[in-house]
């Protein structure tokens, strides 16, 4: 019997929901314009980031309200696809009218969309330079650009790295001056041998429940009332009012379970042995006299103590290989004060002054 031939949904991209913390400093030119651009973890949804994100700008703007400060920060995050109904079309499981039956977004999927989202926010966040006599001014790019990515965001912001940094001189992606990543609880290899990794992997594994889990899963979720949902939620998990309701936004969609399952299950067939190239985490030549570098790391790992995504001795093995990298530009801190996994559900504001840029 032939196999059914899938594609991923048409993306709509203005309709992929994002959060923006523009600087109140865009206009002016004496300073360098900096893009900090958030990678959510999955479900990848950025609501849950809104205390985490809010507190960074309000760290951000104290920086730029010093009088030594010649910087000028803006925050961008994006819900990685597929986690809002609206932002594809047909609905996943759809037959197309060519017999092809539509996927949710792999995790190659979300990477390729994200390095063109940096790209397209570089080139158009910030206001034109004035020009004399002239209707429009020149375009503007930012002087450099931040990534900050947790759990799977982070995977993708090194993804995002790679890329750039093997990109032909005149590709898109060559123009973004990418100088630092920061990277939350970051699941970067053999995230199929952490904890919750095994159990995802033996239902990746097990044809009948990688089938219809996440039909079983939304059939269950489908059983509650609405109401009773969020009571469970904001009794029961005690989640606060801001993760309640991305929580609950999730839950209801009609594909966000389903683009949950699907592309995690991607994240463990794909997020194995590291394929990089040791020279990744080297700052390179055109970078060498950035003043502004993250404390002269071009990369910042933030882990737990103990993570139920990030198995001890993966997280141990590529410590240690980053500490023997001679050139390599990296620091790691293990977090002490038993911060979870999902961070961004009440412990934004310890997380983002840890890992606060500059």
């Amino acid at each position: 019997m032939a196999s059914i031939r899938t594609r991923s949904a048409a993306v709509r991209q203005s309709n992929v929901p994002f959060l923006a913390y523009p600087s109140a400093k865009q206009d002016d030119l004496s300073r360098r314009q900096c893009l900090i651009f958030f990678i959510p973890g999955n479900p990848g949804l950025v609501a849950y980031y809104v205390p985490f994100l809010s507190t960074l700008r309000q760290l951000l703007d104290e920086k730029e309200a010093r009088q030594d400060c010649r910087h000028a920060f803006h925050i961008y995050a994006r819900n990685l696809l597929g986690f809002d109904d609206s932002d594809h079309d047909p609905a996943f499981g759809t037959l197309a009218a060519d017999g092809v039956r539509i996927e949710p977004y792999t995790l190659e999927d979300q990477i390729c969309c994200l390095c063109e989202r940096v790209h397209d926010i570089n080139t158009s966040a910030l206001p034109p330079f004035p020009v004399d006599g002239a209707a429009e001014g020149r375009a503007r790019v930012f002087d450099q650009v931040i990534l900050i990515g947790h759990s799977v965001g982070a995977y993708i912001a090194l993804e995002i790295f790679n890329r750039h940094h093997q990109s032909a001189p005149f590709s898109p992606l060559s123009s973004v001056k990418l100088t630092a990543g920061i990277l939350l609880f970051p699941t970067v290899s053999h995230i199929a041998r952490s904890r919750s990794g095994q159990k995802l992997d033996l239902l990746r594994r097990t044809p009948f429940l990688d089938r219809t889990a996440h039909h079983m899963a939304k059939g269950f979720v489908d059983l509650w009332p609405r109401w009773l949902l969020e009571a469970l939620v904001r009794r029961v998990l005690g989640q606060p009012e801001h993760a309640a309701r991305a929580t609950i936004s999730f839950l209801t969609s009609k594909d966000g379970i389903w683009q949950a399952l699907h592309m995690g299950k991607d994240e463990m067939r794909t997020i194995s042995e590291e394929k990089w190239s040791e020279d990744l985490w080297e700052i390179q030549d055109a970078q060498a006299d950035d003043e502004t570098r993250l404390a002269a790391a071009k990369f910042f790992f933030y882990f737990a103590e103990t993570d139920h995504w990030v198995a001890d001795e993966c997280r141990d093995e590529f410590i240690e290989k980053r500490r023997r990298h001679e050139k390599g530009k990296t620091k790691i801190v293990i977090d002490e004060d038993a911060i979870p996994h999902a961070f961004c559900i009440s412990e934004s504001r310890t997380v983002t002054s840890s890992t606060t840029p500059y």
